[in-house]
């Protein structure tokens, strides 16, 4: 079945002639035919766009290292002329005047787009729900959750309706859901994937925390997505003009079960266990490590991404609160109406972020990479937010602790799947380095791969 093959085996074969590219969207249709209506992946589907692109594929020689490979984009991306609905009925009447960036750079590559996928409203949950598309279920267990906000992206492409794609994240939102359904993803430095087109605009203070980023079903395709869409984009005012670069080698790999005193179930922390051991067998000197300074990181996350935007969001629902999502109002309830974030509290919790940056960044000239849990648990059931770990209750904001540190601290995060645990559910782990070191995560995220195997689809796909 050529859907089930890796993104860079399609590549490989179809530049080789050995696949056709119509055979290849044609067996993607009929995945997503069967799928999708359980899934509820997708807000769009372009079957006939498909179909041309892929006559026209196989007709011309090879333009770029995707030619005719089928992939999705997440639906906070513009693609010319079609809504970027981002799962908020105030946005239906939205039309894009171009692709954004991320959507051109795949097209000038070659890639076939397939369609759409779904989101939470604004992408402000861990959960892709709305009232448009309605709920994305997770392809292991329709009655868990894929994750959000890219949840439609790591569903779609978990059950092969998709070879990968582009998702977004601001707090976990590529990492969480490519954990919950047993994928890879890929959150890069900010600035480092454009971001140019993405709504919400990824600019000041929300370009510190969000990126956008490639997913698909392993490391080395998540690479190759990585070089098609890295680059300097002069419109994004977080680009820089890195250029792709040979990666080092660590001299030390720092292993956390945990982050801090955050816990963990036994299932995150054996898949770290695991993964170090895979690497030590390999011969990389693995270490257990313990960050010093970063004791505010999650308190300065949720004040950025919660409590900055929430009277910009009150504002955009006055009056028609009833016509918003609960995944676009659950977070936005956790703050205070009655005392909004000040600019003095602003520039001040910049500055603690800046040398809370500055102190861990020391700390990881011994340890350039960090191998540590995605998340507390494995992928939960639709709208479950109590959990007990350790004699401790957890809430939503608690369990992702894991992940959202390194938004805040604009550092890249490389999550890939390790084991699957006695739910049946996969379990990944996330390696993190300091920005701008994206080869390094995913040199490592290769190692780690080839060292795991071939890891299976979910069962019936």
């Amino acid at each position: 079945m050529p859907h089930h093959l890796t993104l860079a085996k399609m590549a490989e074969l179809i530049r080789n002639r050995k696949l056709s590219p119509v055979e290849l969207v044609d067996a993607h249709l009929a995945q997503i035919e069967k799928h999708n209506p359980s899934l509820n992946a997708y807000v769009m589907q372009f079957p006939s766009e498909a179909r041309a692109m892929a006559r026209r594929a196989e007709l011309d020689a090879p333009v770029g290292a995707l030619h005719g490979i089928p992939v999705t984009v997440k639906d906070s991306f513009d693609m010319r002329d079609l809504p970027t609905l981002c799962g908020s009925r105030f946005r239906l009447h939205h039309r894009a005047p171009e692709d954004s960036t991320a959507v051109r750079r795949l097209r000038d590559a070659g890639a076939i787009i397939l369609g759409k996928t779904n989101c939470p409203e604004f992408l402000y949950n861990w959960e892709s729900d709305n009232f448009i598309t309605g709920r994305t279920n997770n392809p292991w267990n329709l009655d868990r959750t894929a994750g959000g906000s890219s949840g439609g992206e790591s569903a779609a492409i978990a059950s092969f309706c998709s070879a990968g794609g582009i998702g977004s994240d601001g707090g976990g939102s590529i990492r969480v859901p490519a954990h919950f359904c047993g994928i890879a993803g890929l959150k890069p430095t900010p600035g480092r994937v454009p971001a140019t087109g993405h709504f919400p605009e990824i600019s000041h203070p929300g370009g510190l925390l969000g990126v956008g980023g490639p997913m698909a079903r392993t490391v080395a395709d998540v690479d190759l997505l990585f070089e098609v869409l890295s680059g300097h984009d002069p419109l994004d005012p977080f680009s820089a003009p890195v250029p792709l670069r040979p990666p080092s080698v660590p001299n030390c790999i720092g292993v956390m079960e945990q982050f801090l005193d955050n816990p963990v179930e036994e299932s995150a922390k054996a898949a770290v266990r695991k993964a170090a051991a895979l690497l030590s067998a390999r011969g990389y000197q693995v270490e257990s490590y313990r960050p010093t300074g970063l004791e505010r990181a999650r308190e300065l996350w949720w004040f950025f991404f919660g409590e900055v935007p929430a009277p910009f969001t009150r504002e955009l629902l006055a009056g028609r609160e009833d016509e918003a999502h609960w995944t676009g109002k659950e977070l936005v309830k956790m703050t205070d109406p009655a005392h909004p974030a000040t600019g003095h509290q602003i520039v001040e919790n910049l500055g603690h972020r800046d040398r809370m940056r500055a102190h861990l960044f020391r700390q990881m000239e011994r340890f350039p990479v960090l191998l540590m849990p995605v998340c507390a648990v494995s992928a939960f059931e639709h709208r479950r937010r109590e959990w007990n770990i350790d004699g401790q209750s957890l809430g939503l904001l608690d369990i992702m602790g894991q992940v959202t540190p390194w938004n805040l601290l604009g550092m890249p995060g490389l999550v890939l799947p390790i084991d699957i645990d006695d739910q049946g559910l996969p379990v990944g782990v996330q390696l993190v380095a300091r920005p701008y070191e994206e080869e390094l995560l995913l040199a490592m995220g290769r190692v780690i791969e080839a060292a795991r195997g071939p890891f299976p689809g979910p069962p019936g796909y």
